[in-house]
């Protein structure tokens, strides 16, 4: 059986490396990732992993997997930042204080199965100066990832606090990634 990877993430490339999973393809799903009205955040990344599973192509006898992250500060969504001042809001929004991240994997198996599971770390930061922020966005390391901040970069020293899965937080937590390929019939080492 094959393996399609839906997504472009190297971090997922990587961290299905650490559990010995080569994708035999990556391709990427073209999904909306705007919330829908009134959607919560839990609903909201459940709702994209398994839209991002089902927007690839799958052949026969192969399986797809995808994943979706975002970062939950009440009920507001924290995507990826969309330029230099929404990260600037997003950063200084979790300074100090403790959100979730929420990190859903969802996979096809060869017979059309969809199976979804969610990872729900929460995660405090220290309290951050703005000028701490301000050479963080600078820096480019948080761009295009959840809530902007790189638990497994320079951000990774302002946690105080971390309850649940590192991977999800990377964005694909290994433990429900493992236990859904293994209902696919892929064997993980």
């Amino acid at each position: 059986m094959r393996l399609v990877l839906a997504s472009t993430s190297p971090r997922r490339l990587d961290l299905l490396a650490r559990i010995g999973i080569t994708p035999a393809r990556v391709a990427a799903p073209d999904v909306d990732e705007t919330p829908l009205p009134g959607e919560l955040p839990r609903n909201h990344v459940l709702r994209l992993a398994e839209a991002k599973a089902l927007a690839v192509e799958r052949g026969p006898n192969e399986a797809v997997i995808a994943g979706d992250t975002v970062i939950a500060a009440g009920r507001r969504i924290l995507g990826k930042p969309v330029d230099d001042v929404d990260h600037v809001r997003m950063l200084a929004l979790l300074s100090g204080r403790r959100h979730h991240c929420l990190s859903a994997v969802a996979t096809i198996d060869p017979a059309g199965v969809v199976r979804v599971r969610l990872s729900d770390t929460i995660v405090a930061l220290r309290p951050l100066s703005r000028a701490e922020i301000d050479a963080y966005v600078a820096g480019g390391e948080g761009r295009g990832k959840a809530g902007g901040y790189a638990i497994q970069g320079r951000a990774e020293a302002w946690v105080r606090f971390l309850h649940g899965s590192h991977s999800g937080v990377v964005g694909l937590p290994l433990f429900e990634t493992r236990a859904l390929l293994a209902a696919c019939g892929i064997a993980v080492d």
